[in-house]
């Protein structure tokens, strides 16, 4: 990085967000009883101390799913998430590091399958971003970071994965609205999930032939750790209530999405995007 001046750490609360610090908390507990629809199977997600992840790691344990959960320094949050797999009746792997180094995923993948024998499901949720009110002031630093974390992380995670993904197993891709609709104060984290839109359709064309199936979900204004993290205190306090629904959305109601594209329900779907985002009208 040529510039010093960013540091990710520098936002209204810290990146990417402690859950725990978090008022009120967010609704991550599934709705309903599990029905077995992973059995058998082992997921890896990143970003899953928290937030869509936290939220998507106890659904699958619910499922029957083993969950790794990938996550940066969020020790605190890791932990409760790890326990309310376990709370499930399944057996969780916390991962900590850094997705925007190579190295790590390829460590992250390879501590997944000797500890669970294998790897069916990878959920590329992990994401940054870091609010600017002029497009000249993001630095080059923070535009390298947000793009490592959340474009070259996906990337770097899935080529680990690659190696021990057998036929009719998932890779689903945490994309946004803002890579449709745009966000004009992050302008570089709406560009990163633009190219994590471009990237699941490639993948998904690649991988049919192996029976590989790759999809994605792009949520709108969730509660999540990032929220508060990023924005100041009125912007946290009216976020979602643009929404046609008139209100922010729980990680519990993206969650859903998630085990649809993980489970065999969705098995004539790839290079497809859910949008639970509170009623917005997307195009492409």
């Amino acid at each position: 990085m040529t510039e010093k001046n960013f540091h990710p750490m520098d936002s209204p609360q810290r990146q990417p967000g402690l859950e725990h610090e978090m008022d009120p908390e967010p609704d991550y507990m599934p709705r309903f009883s599990g029905s077995e629809r992973l059995a058998g199977k082992v997921a890896l997600i990143t970003g899953g101390d928290s937030g869509i992840g936290r939220a998507t790691a106890i659904l699958y344990a619910r499922e029957g799913a083993k969950v790794a959960i990938v996550y940066l320094d969020e020790d605190r949050d890791a932990e409760k998430t790890k326990q309310m797999v376990e709370d499930e009746g399944s057996e969780a792997l916390l991962i900590r590091g850094d997705i925007g180094e190579k190295s790590f995923c390829q460590d992250a993948v390879s501590k997944t399958v000797d500890k669970f024998g294998k790897l069916d499901i990878l959920v590329n949720n992990a994401g940054e971003q870091h609010a600017q009110d002029e497009p000249e002031d993001i630095e080059e630093a923070q535009i390298e970071r947000t793009f490592r974390t959340n474009i070259f992380g996906t990337m770097f995670m899935t080529q680990a994965a690659l190696p021990h993904l057998k036929k009719d197993a998932r890779i689903i891709c945490l994309t946004s609205i803002t890579a449709y609709k745009g966000q004009d104060l992050l302008i570089d984290y709406a560009s990163t999930k633009g190219a994590i839109l471009a990237f699941l359709r490639a993948m998904s064309s690649k991988l049919a032939p192996k029976g590989i199936l790759v999809n994605g979900v792009a949520p709108g204004p969730i509660w999540t750790p990032l929220i508060p993290a990023s924005f100041p205190k009125e912007a946290v306090e009216e976020f979602g209530q643009d929404a046609p629904l008139g209100r922010r959305g729980q990680p519990n109601e993206v969650a859903p999405c998630m085990l649809f594209l993980a489970c065999e329900d969705s098995s004539y779907m790839t290079g497809q995007v859910l949008h639970p985002n509170g009623g917005k009208l997307l195009g492409g």
